[in-house]
């Protein structure tokens, strides 16, 4: 389902004529500041040693080491609901609950307890089987319906043993066994269609991580759904292509913006180039190119920072974002004939006629922007995934 301004945004120049071009633009800074601070709550349980913080921070993109990482251990660390924001998408909580049975509350109490109505959807960790506790707390989740999704946390350990006990071992057979059997297990108690995803938090490209994601993705509403990719750690390649198909269906939006309220004039247009920097910069810090991600990822994936720093091509990755960087990127992006076309536009720069021109250049622009910070990330991700190239 679409965002419901979404309409909103093909009766740009009824707007103008009507409300004039700088309320035109508020309005539609507005549509765009409303996509970018919707809530999405996640909330995270399991019993003690579990992996339950680990996932926490792997599902945030961070290392268990970094400042701000959930704290993890064989103790719960857990008594109270705690949530970690996501480094790049504030808006985008992850919340540490403690596990039931850590607590003296019965299955319903604790989610009362927790605060059970702010979540979006519940994900249930174990490291082995899922124990009497996980399945009365994801039946009172059900009687509720609200959606959950169990995961088995550590799988690695669970392969490695598999491997030294089974004489013809085979790695696809053997998970497809381990999640079977875990759906059987919960469907016996009382789940209806279980879904169960095998996770290795310190490898996030394997096993079924990429399959849960998609499965949350596409299982929310299409708004909050955007905004966990947006958010998500890059673990494959077709998460940068839909990250990049969903920045590249609010640009519409941002060209109008910028051409409505630019103030600066660059080849003969004019442009927000405030708000051309900050949506740069979205693009980097969704791509994971600004310094803290690429540091975080140079650490999780033990590549030296600089090998990934030196696959980046654009300058928008490789410089400090600016709008004296935009405007000369404005320059080599837009054809100097349109520039020099606009130039009769200028006594009436404000108007809708020019306003109209300026779009189409910042249009072409950003998707530039777009494409050159997006394969920069394919890049970046290939080289810390050396071993997959």
């Amino acid at each position: 389902m679409a965002n419901s301004s979404d309409h909103d945004i093909n009766e740009v120049p009824g707007m103008v004529e009507k409300y004039g071009a700088a309320a035109a633009a508020k309005k539609i800074k507005a549509m765009l500041e409303e996509k970018k601070n919707t809530p999405l709550n996640i909330g995270i349980t399991g019993e003690s040693g579990s992996g339950k913080s680990t996932f926490v921070n792997a599902f945030r993109g961070i290392d268990n080491r970094d400042d701000l990482a959930a704290p993890t251990g064989v103790v719960e660390t857990t008594m109270e609901p705690k949530s970690y924001d996501n480094p790049k998408w504030p808006n985008v909580k992850v919340w540490d609950l403690p596990g039931v049975g850590t607590t003296k509350f019965p299955a319903a109490k604790y989610l009362q307890h927790v605060k059970f109505k702010r979540y979006d959807f519940f994900i249930i960790i174990s490291a082995d089987r899922f124990k009497e506790n996980d399945v009365k707390l994801a039946l009172e989740i059900q009687r509720m319906e609200k959606k959950f999704y169990f995961v088995r946390s550590k799988i690695d350990d669970n392969m490695r043993a598999e491997k030294r006990s089974q004489k013809d071992f085979q790695a696809e057979k053997t998970l497809a066994a381990i999640r079977n059997n875990c759906i059987e297990g919960l469907s016996n108690e009382g789940i209806r269609s279980p879904q169960v995803f095998l996770v290795d938090s310190f490898d996030l490209h394997l096993y079924d991580f990429d399959l849960l994601n998609e499965t949350l993705q596409r299982e929310l509403p299409a708004h909050k759904g955007d905004v966990l990719l947006l958010a998500m750690t890059t673990s494959n390649l077709l998460v940068i292509e839909k990250k990049k198909a969903v920045l590249q269906s609010q640009i519409n939006k941002v060209a109008w913006a910028s051409a409505l309220a630019g103030a600066v004039p660059v080849l003969s247009m004019v442009f927000d180039l405030n708000l051309l920097v900050d949506t740069a910069n979205e693009y980097k810090v969704t791509f994971g190119l600004d310094g803290k991600s690429l540091k975080n990822l140079a650490q999780s994936a033990g590549v030296p920072l600089g090998d990934l720093r030196s696959v980046l091509e654009s300058r928008l990755a490789l410089e400090e974002l600016s709008p004296n960087l935009i405007a000369d990127m404005l320059k080599w992006s837009i054809p100097q004939k349109v520039g020099d076309e606009l130039l009769r536009y200028i006594p009436i720069v404000g108007t809708i006629i020019a306003a109209t021109k300026s779009f189409h250049a910042t249009e072409k622009a950003l998707n530039d922007f777009l494409d050159m910070l997006a394969e920069d990330a394919e890049r970046v991700f290939k080289r810390a995934l050396n071993r997959h190239v």
